[in-house]
């Protein structure tokens, strides 16, 4: 097993991410949950990742047990506060209280907030609902070992949680992986925590499953990249080709997942600058080919009476037909007021006159309203 450094730690590269756990008859597995665990841990696995939401609290209990039958001090946990669900700002005590009974863990050495978005941003920074001052001092009294977030907001978003909080943050985890490093900004976020010191943890390294779903003329580039090498292979290389990356985390639903990862990361083989820019290539055609052609050049944004972010809507609209729906911009767009939203276009056409790209902007925010 390959390891990062990380304050003293040796963390294995591959950690264990529990958001889609084995199944049996709609509950978790937790047989196969402790047979995976038994086995990650046998080949040097000792990053374990859950969450508050992951199978509805029921992956913080599967992981709890699993790990249980191991010394508290031979691997590392890693939990969060859901700030998704924004009923949660007013239940932190309970959420904690809860988390730690779910885990039985104690203490967690790595604690976030959670998809730090645009739907809760405000409540995040808002000092009413107190998040940071309570994870701060679960830090002082030794209940968090590391404190830092999760994002899959935008990278103004972002900007806005680290000028606030970005002193106290010891780690990031965005999603990260070769078709997202241009697409989801990914690229651009990770320069951004360069500049904060803050080094990356990476979720979807296979975006949820897709990036091994490629036909036609795409895999057989894919396959012709770095022969002898398969697209789940590929795309944790392509992580290893991002220095800034410590912890990838693999969300592994059963075993055979789990044995393919892990012979991956026995070694370290980034690719070369030519395979990146084979992959960069492959990446640039998949998420362009449907796409709206938007250049955020924003000439429409000052001819629209609503004062509608039409670019950021419509690289919404990209992400949410490319990906066939998601929570990504349902989630980011129930946070703007409904004049703000796609539904808020009057269709008056008066930015369709100034578009360099000739886009049918009307016609596309109409189209992204029904789908929402």
């Amino acid at each position: 097993m390959e390891y990062r450094e990380f304050k003293g730690k040796k963390l294995s590269s591959l950690g264990f991410g529990t958001m889609r756990l084995p199944v049996e008859n709609g509950k978790v597995d937790q047989a196969a949950v402790g047979e995976m665990v038994d086995y990650a841990i046998a080949n040097g696995v000792n990053y374990f990742d859950t969450a508050w939401g992951y199978h509805s609290g029921e992956s913080e209990v599967a992981v709890g047990k699993a790990l249980s039958a191991y010394p508290r001090e031979s691997y590392f946990l890693a939990d969060k506060f859901p700030g998704y669900d924004l009923s949660t700002f007013g239940r932190k005590e309970e959420v904690w209280e809860t988390q730690l009974s779910r885990t039985g863990a104690g203490y967690f050495d790595f604690y976030m907030f959670h998809n730090v978005c645009e739907l809760n941003i405000e409540q995040y920074l808002d000092p009413k609902y107190g998040i940071y001052d309570f994870l701060m001092a679960k830090k002082a009294e030794g209940k968090i070992v590391h404190l830092g977030f999760s994002a899959h907001g935008s990278v103004e978003n972002m900007k806005r949680f680290l000028d606030a909080y970005g002193n106290d943050m010891e780690f990031c985890q965005i999603q990260l992986n070769w078709l997202d490093w241009e697409f989801q900004s990914a690229r651009e976020k990770v320069e951004l925590l360069n500049e904060w010191n803050i080094p990356v943890w990476v979720m979807e390294p296979l975006r949820g499953g897709n990036l091994m779903k490629l036909s036609g003329d795409q895999a057989e580039r894919i396959a012709g990249i770095r022969p002898g090498c398969g697209p789940v292979e590929l795309a944790f290389r392509f992580i290893q080709s991002v220095p800034e990356a410590v912890v990838t985390l693999s969300g592994m639903s059963d075993m055979a997942q789990m044995r393919e990862n892990i012979a991956i990361f026995e070694k370290h083989a980034p690719l070369n600058d030519g395979e990146l820019a084979s992959l960069a290539a492959v990446a640039y055609e998949l998420t362009t080919r449907d796409s709206v052609p938007c250049t955020a050049c924003r000439y429409c944004t000052d001819h629209c009476p609503q004062g509608i972010d039409i670019p950021w809507l419509i690289e919404l609209y990209n992400e949410h037909k490319f990906s066939g729906g998601g929570f990504l911009a349902p989630m980011a767009i129930s946070s703007l007021p409904e004049e703000k939203k796609p539904s808020g276009c009057l269709g008056c056409e008066n930015c369709e006159a100034v578009c360099p790209q000739q886009i049918k902007i009307a016609s596309v925010m109409k189209d992204f309203a029904e789908i929402l």
